[in-house]
């Protein structure tokens, strides 16, 4: 999403702002008090850089300014023209100047946008309690070991963690621990240095493969690009949705397990 927001969106200039006219779409935009005093924040800047932290966007502006979009369990971005119909659960509709739009949708409203000054950016608690980025190139295994003796965390649950690790979430967790031979409920501070190392590639090597295949679109489809086309990498799970069906690796069959209301999935026989 970030990269194709910085090929599609980065340079555009916004003439128009709508924020749709539903007690959701307030909500979406639920730190601004007026539909106009958001939409005057955005009219008339142009973008300038399009950025992630964790599981936030930040698409800065020529004043220095930052829109800020947290995407929740449903949001995500589409970008489209006014030949094509708004969507159902539409909540903002940014009009460029150059042509078409960018349109924020989520069904289920647990997402958010606002406008931030870049000195107040900082302050933004969300993002303060961002933990590293896996793909920051000052994350190295050494660190990630250390920062892992330091816990006696289950390894599903901290992998989820945004205060631990940032941008890893149900799916990609399962992935890298079976990638890494590890099991779910693995306490973090047990593990080998020769562990660790397989842990670090593991998460490297699982989200630079998912960014290539452009995400995971299940079947329910709820995740979709920039332009709509749903991700290709759900042919490349190795665990996750696939209880009951042998190990790709092994041929045992794959098991499940809830944690703190979530499915962690993992194969017995190659995972310890």
């Amino acid at each position: 999403m970030r990269r194709d927001l910085e090929k599609d969106v980065v340079g555009r200039k916004i003439t128009e702002v709508e924020v749709r006219p539903s007690k959701n779409a307030m909500r979406v935009i639920r730190r601004h008090a007026k539909r106009k005093e958001f939409s005057d924040l955005v009219v008339g800047r142009k973008f300038t850089k399009a950025e992630r932290r964790g599981k936030y966007v930040l698409l800065h502006m020529d004043n220095g300014d930052v829109l800020v979009t947290h995407f929740g369990m449903s949001g995500q971005f589409m970008r489209a023209n006014k030949r094509v119909p708004l969507p159902p659960h539409t909540h903002v509709v940014l009009t460029f100047q150059q042509g078409g739009d960018l349109r924020f949708v989520d069904p289920r409203t647990f997402g958010e946008m606002f406008v931030t000054t870049a000195d107040e950016l900082g302050k933004v608690k969300e993002l303060q309690h961002l933990a590293i980025d896996p793909l920051d190139h000052v994350f190295t295994w050494q660190a990630f070991g250390s920062a892992l003796a330091q816990r006696a965390a289950k390894m599903k649950q901290l992998l989820m963690d945004q205060k631990f690790i940032s941008g890893l979430g149900n799916i990609y967790s399962d992935e890298v621990l079976f990638h890494a031979g590890l099991r779910y409920d693995r306490l973090s501070n047990t593990l080998s240095s020769q562990e660790v190392r397989r842990l670090y590639r593991a998460i490297q090597e699982i989200l630079q493969e998912s960014i290539k295949a452009r995400g995971t679109t299940l079947d329910d489809e709820a995740y979709v690009d920039l332009f709509g086309k749903p991700g290709e990498y759900a042919a490349e799970l190795k665990v996750y949705g696939r209880a009951g069906l042998p190990c790709r690796r092994c041929r045992t069959p794959i098991q499940s397990v809830k944690i703190s209301g979530r499915q962690a999935y993992f194969c017995p026989q190659c995972q310890s």
